[in-house]
């Protein structure tokens, strides 16, 4: 073998040795972080620490499973939350993936979810998520599900976090339409006297499909924000209807879309 080709195996291996290792260091930092976490309390501290480990692991997840992000409404987004504004951010549900790909579109603004139980176990991770104060609700208990609204607004108002809800209540495993909406989570913006941001996702459902064959196109649309102002002046029932209104009429766009390219591609 001639001594250039020998020379760049060498050089190969040794990159590719450096990486593992960076990422092994990467993962252990990750791990010896969360066993500080305590998985029984709810924080009423955003730690920065903890933030920038989510970002940063959810930002590697999204690159090593090729999902693309496409944005729109960030103009809307801009001009009606200032810099600095905390929010109530809503969207439809349909995959695990969805809360992660919108905390790492709008990730100068610290977005915590409002997540079921279980995801508040996962190894590591759920007390990652845990410290940056994401709680979990419990539909079936009304009274310990009006501990969670109010505690989200008071991280709110803390200036602590933004929140983020589903209020749909679990993931939309039809892939189509909207779920019936629990309206009484729109009750955060109105206690903490905040804006609330609609939001649709789209495509995420395909990710683990796709994974190791083909990228992801992942779409996100603010379709729009209700003012603070109206929000107080509103019922919760009718925030949802305008929330599902706005959010129906979007998903409808880019189902017509998806079904456009696919006759294209049939054709």
């Amino acid at each position: 073998m001639p001594d250039t080709v020998k020379i760049v195996l060498i050089a190969i291996g040794a990159c590719i040795g450096l990486l593992l290792s960076v990422l092994i260091i990467y993962l252990l930092v990750i791990i010896i972080s969360s066993l500080f976490v305590n998985k029984n309390k709810i924080y009423d501290k955003h730690s920065r620490y903890y933030r920038a480990l989510l970002n940063s692991f959810s930002g590697f997840a999204k690159w090593v499973l090729g999902v693309r992000m496409h944005v729109t409404g960030m103009d809307k987004f801009a001009e009606a939350i200032p810099q600095g504004r905390r929010f109530l951010i809503v969207q439809n549900h349909r995959s695990n993936f969805d809360p992660i790909l919108t905390w790492l579109v709008l990730k100068k603004h610290d977005v915590a979810f409002i997540s079921k139980e279980k995801n508040m176990h996962i190894p590591f991770f759920g007390r990652i998520i845990r410290r940056c104060c994401f709680m979990s609700i419990d539909r079936e208990n009304a009274r310990e599900a009006l501990k969670t609204i109010i505690k989200g607004a008071e991280l709110i108002r803390d200036d602590q976090v933004s929140i983020g809800i589903y209020p749909e209540g679990t993931r939309n495993k039809a892939y189509t339409g909207l779920l019936p909406f629990h309206n009484g989570v729109f009750k955060i913006a109105q206690l903490a006297k905040v804006p609330i941001v609609i939001t649709t996702i789209y495509g995420t459902e395909n990710v683990s499909k796709n994974y190791l064959r083909r990228h992801t196109d992942v779409y996100m649309d603010i379709t729009g924000v209700i003012s603070a102002e109206d929000v107080a002046k509103m019922s919760t029932k009718d925030i949802a209807a305008i929330a599902e209104k706005q959010m129906l009429e979007q998903l409808d766009i880019r189902d017509a879309q998806a079904n456009e390219s696919s006759v294209g591609i049939i054709s």
